[in-house]
């Protein structure tokens, strides 16, 4: 490759990290914590009505007309150069996306960026819908059986703060990383690649713990700070909104081969689907937030869940914001890319996925820049996706169980010593 291909290509990187810094989607639309609270006092003394969504400021056309210029630059015959035109694309659709808040327009461009709980798994005829109410009806007896585990919610917010501080010291050995306390977030944490948020006045449990650290530390953060590292293309640190599903399902799946997830959290992905599509249907905030309370959430998660759905939308529901569907939707679209890869004896394309924040169409469309040593090789993997050999007999052997049919086997039938209880005869 000619250096004057390298600079070029390094300096449309850089200016298309400049100029996303200023379009942020979640940290615009996100409610004031003000509102979850007024909300939860109004309920507990028996007001039920629709909070008022604060309006969404933000003039993000400027910045429309400085990456429509870049666009205008890029080199579409180059793969680096498609790559950027993408995510370029992906910022002009988030930065109408927030504009768009409020109105009728903002679902459109919701599912154009994010997608619905009506998109297909890859491989099947099962939406992400009909998955998640799988999950939901698979594992909700045993959710009864087991019981909430709401008194395992003892540890504070600081000392889930200290403890992750710890162990992201330990790991990230060449960059310092910043774990604050933030009353305003969403979500229970959020990551960067110099700052791990975790939301305050929140009680969490030990498998918070583990989970925040596999989820929000060793993939969000590392994705971020290998994707910053990167000699050519720094814009592979950038979240774009292309990249939520695959990195949230890279970051769940994490826990998963972990063992970090616990059947609450998984409940809670597959509930987020569901409501997601309520919401569509024409619940409205109410209605929502009433589904959670029956799921077993408490009135501030139950608020908290309802007020992602409904940040940027209309509390009256049909018009929302879909992305809690790129939960699930990247957790599948990631384990059977991985099971694929190894399938097909690629397991390059399982490290290469920590190389910044990517797709999985770009592990495929920019091979070339890896063999080339275009991309490097990322600095930061957790330990499971290090272990090649550990996790290829993970993936292999789930691609192989996965074949058994349970509903055409019983205990008995696997236990061939025990004896299957006689028929009770009916009563004459």
């Amino acid at each position: 490759m000619s250096s004057q291909r390298i600079t070029r290509l390094r300096e449309q990187s850089e200016r298309l990290v400049a100029i996303a810094r200023g379009i942020q989607v979640l940290g615009r639309l996100t409610w004031p914590s003000q509102v979850v609270d007024d909300f939860v006092a109004a309920w507990r003394q028996g007001t039920r009505r629709l909070p008022s969504a604060p309006p969404v400021e933000a003039d993000l056309e400027p910045a429309i007309e400085d990456l429509e210029d870049l666009q205008r630059q890029l080199d579409l015959g180059d793969p680096l150069g498609r790559y950027l035109s993408l995510t370029v694309d992906s910022y002009i659709n988030a930065a109408r996306l927030v504009s768009a808040a409020g109105s009728p327009g903002f679902l459109e461009l919701s599912r154009l960026v994010y997608g619905d709980p009506s998109t297909r798994m890859p491989g099947t005829n099962t939406s992400y819908l009909e998955a998640a109410l799988a999950l939901l009806e698979a594992t909700g007896p045993l959710a009864d059986t087991l019981g909430t585990g709401a008194d395992h919610y003892v540890l504070s917010a600081e000392c889930v703060r200290d403890r992750l501080a710890q162990r992201v010291s330990e790991f990230f050995t060449h960059d310092p990383i910043e774990v604050v306390i933030d009353d305003e977030l969403a979500s229970k944490a959020a990551a960067s690649a110099t700052r791990i948020r975790i939301r305050g006045r929140t009680a969490f449990s030990q498998e918070d713990v583990a989970q925040l650290l596999e989820h929000e530390a060793f993939v969000h953060t590392a994705t971020a700070l290998n994707g910053r590292a990167q000699p050519v293309l720094s814009a592979l640190s950038l979240g774009a909104p292309r990249t939520t599903a695959t990195q949230e399902g890279l970051a769940t799946l994490a826990e998963v081969l972990t063992g970090s997830i616990d059947l609450a959290r998984l409940r809670r992905l597959a509930l987020r689907t569901v409501a997601v599509d309520h919401a569509l249907s024409g619940a409205d905030f109410l209605d929502v937030f009433q589904f959670f309370l029956e799921q077993g959430q408490t009135e501030m998660e139950g608020v908290r869940s309802t007020m992602r759905i409904f940040r940027g939308g209309n509390v009256q529901g049909r018009v929302v914001f879909t992305k809690d569907t790129v939960y699930l939707h990247g957790l599948f679209s990631v384990h059977t890319f991985f099971r694929k890869a190894i399938a097909e004896h690629r397991p390059e394309l399982i490290g290469r996925a920590f190389t910044g924040r990517v797709t999985l169409s770009d592990l495929i469309e920019l091979e070339e820049a890896f063999d080339e040593g275009l991309i490097t090789p990322p600095r930061y993997v957790p330990a499971w996706a290090a272990s090649t050999h550990t996790l290829a007999a993970t993936l292999a052997f789930s691609r192989v169980v996965g074949r058994i049919d349970l509903e055409q086997v019983s205990l008995y039938d696997l236990s061939p010593t025990s004896r299957r209880p006689p028929p009770v005869a009916p009563r004459l």
